[in-house]
């Protein structure tokens, strides 16, 4: 079996599984570590709440790559209440459900 090598972590997961998922579609494997410890947020250690993308040594520099052109060409909004980052085409923020807020000049 190939060695893995972590690609991303994070504590979005939804954004990890669609990185995943576009990844994949690109035919690069990819393991999605941490998912079922962000159930124990609040309880376990903040070093331990994390979403990681995992994918084999061949591919790595390719997923890498893919991931730099994705998060080139999508502007972000930060959250007023809880100050996470969320997606352009988020209306609510994915970590607190509030609104997003446009600021007037």
């Amino acid at each position: 079996m190939e060695e893995r090598r972590r690609l991303v972590a994070g504590g979005n997961l939804l954004q990890a599984h669609t990185w995943k998922g576009l990844l994949e579609s690109s035919g690069i494997e990819v393991e999605l570590r941490g998912e079922a410890l962000l159930g124990g947020v609040g309880e376990l250690p903040v070093d331990l709440q994390n979403v990681e993308l995992w994918v084999c040594e061949s591919q790595y520099e390719l997923a890498k790559t893919q991931l730099e052109s994705l998060n080139a060409d999508g502007p972000q909004w930060q959250c007023v209440k809880c100050h996470e980052m969320n997606e352009d085409s988020f209306e609510l923020c994915w970590h607190c459900s509030a609104e997003r807020c446009v600021q007037h000049n």
